[in-house]
């Protein structure tokens, strides 16, 4: 799978529209994004806990309304073309996206956003075509516990055999290791016990080209263009 991290993030602005179609429009077949609550309890797409970095407010994201979230310029810190671009709710998200033939990877930032979560994926009917990810495994737990079948990622920057069968008591189906941290005997032996693998921080093409030829199922990546034409070469495992 090549699955546009935050969209296409290194060609436009995380977390917002542009960087999604962008993506797709790249050769992408699935998207990659970061769920956090506003102070009214909207899933709105957005990484950090701060809203600095990547739009024109400040502070904790949870501090505002939807409502305030919206009037917030979530472009301009990229580049002038991208001056208005706004913030996403999750619902606004999987209305654009949940109907395509890719597949949604939605990583949990914070505590207690899986009830509004899996009421969301149900009223979209998208509760099979979304993977469900997070550092923290408790919030893969709350969400197993939520939902007893939907899809869960565990993202890692280490692992080891005895975290394995954790995954498993669990039904994480999907392991996603750092990319520097790839061996081609990891991978096998996480496919001999049945997970996907799928790397993240794939930060420079060399390190793309090292998880193809380890054999990992899919990647998270900020240029998908790149990965596209890679796949397409067919010199890499399947």
């Amino acid at each position: 799978m090549n699955i546009a991290h935050r969209g296409a993030s290194h060609n436009a602005p995380e977390n917002t529209l542009a960087a999604f179609y962008k993506g797709l429009e790249m050769g992408a077949n699935g998207l990659e994004t970061d769920l956090r609550m506003s102070k009214d309890g909207v899933i709105v797409l957005h990484h950090d806990e701060l809203l600095n970095r990547t739009t024109n407010g400040t502070g904790r994201l949870s501090d505002y309304t939807w409502q305030q979230l919206q009037q917030l310029d979530a472009g301009s810190w990229f580049s002038d073309q991208y001056v208005g671009e706004r913030l996403v709710s999750m619902d606004a998200f999987l209305y654009a996206f949940g109907n395509k033939p890719i597949h949604l990877a939605l990583e949990l930032k914070e505590s207690g956003l899986e009830e509004e979560l899996i009421h969301g994926l149900k009223r979209h009917d998208l509760i099979e075509k979304v993977t469900i990810t997070s550092f923290d495994f408790e919030n893969l737990q709350a969400v197993r516990q939520a939902h007893g079948s939907i899809r869960l990622g565990h993202l890692v920057r280490h692992w080891d055999e005895n975290h394995l069968a954790l995954l498993k008591e669990y039904g994480v189906i999907q392991l996603c290791p750092q990319a520097d941290t790839v061996t081609l005997e990891g991978v096998r032996l996480l496919k001999q016990q049945g997970f996907e693998v799928r790397a993240w921080k794939v930060a420079d093409d060399a390190l793309m080209k090292h998880c193809l030829e380890c054999g990992v199922d899919g990647m998270t990546v900020n240029f998908p263009n790149q990965l596209n034409e890679a796949l397409q070469s067919n010199v890499y495992p399947s």
